[in-house]
């Protein structure tokens, strides 16, 4: 193959998934645009977006890699099987990361913030929104990946190409939209929003 070949082929992978993320990267921006009331209501919250948003594209993308990985090598089928222990442990592996990564983003934000004097939300609150909306697009994340790099691999794809903007685009917008959701449960259940 010549590199203009591999070149054109990469561009043809690539081109459209990076093409939805720009879209989507917008739509997330609109989504947070939205978000004024509730990110006055939880002092501290704004702090926390970038945060979350980085730790769903780090750990599900890891989860992508992982499951490419398994395909390259034969070590998975390219379908979803509820009895593929591999797929089942890494998926496991994905959400319990998420969750945890999102506490801790939770209780670093609080911690920066109460320590800057800036007023932040009660620590419960943070970490309950951040959790919340971690769960929420753990397993959206889980079911696009999962399903965009099979569906990818069997159409002849190199799910590689395909994992890194796929969970930066789903990772942004369904981030922003769950954490949007959390901030309304949260508050709804009574938990004060500080500041």
């Amino acid at each position: 193959m010549t590199v203009a070949e591999v070149a054109r082929e990469a561009y043809r992978e690539a081109l459209p998934a990076l093409s939805a993320s720009l879209v989507a990267g917008l739509l997330a921006g609109v989504v947070l645009g939205g978000m004024r009331s509730e990110l006055r209501a939880v002092s501290g919250l704004l702090v926390l977006v970038p945060a979350l948003l980085a730790t769903r594209g780090n750990v599900y993308s890891s989860l992508g890699a992982r499951i490419a990985t398994a395909l390259h090598q034969g070590l998975i089928e390219p379908r979803v099987r509820g009895g593929d222990s591999r797929l089942r442990a890494a998926v496991t592996a994905a959400i319990a990361n998420g969750l945890l990564a999102s506490a801790f983003a939770a209780l670093a934000a609080y911690f920066v913030l109460w320590v800057s004097s800036a007023a932040p939300a009660p620590a419960v609150t943070l970490v309950a929104i951040s959790v919340l909306a971690g769960l929420f697009s753990g397993v959206t994340l889980v079911t696009v990946v999962v399903v965009a790099v099979f569906a990818g691999y069997r159409r002849g794809y190199d799910p590689d190409t395909l994992v890194g903007p796929l969970v930066t685009t789903t990772g942004d917008v369904f981030g922003l939209v769950y954490l949007l959701v959390a901030v309304r449960i949260v508050l709804g259940l009574g938990f004060g929003g500080g500041g």
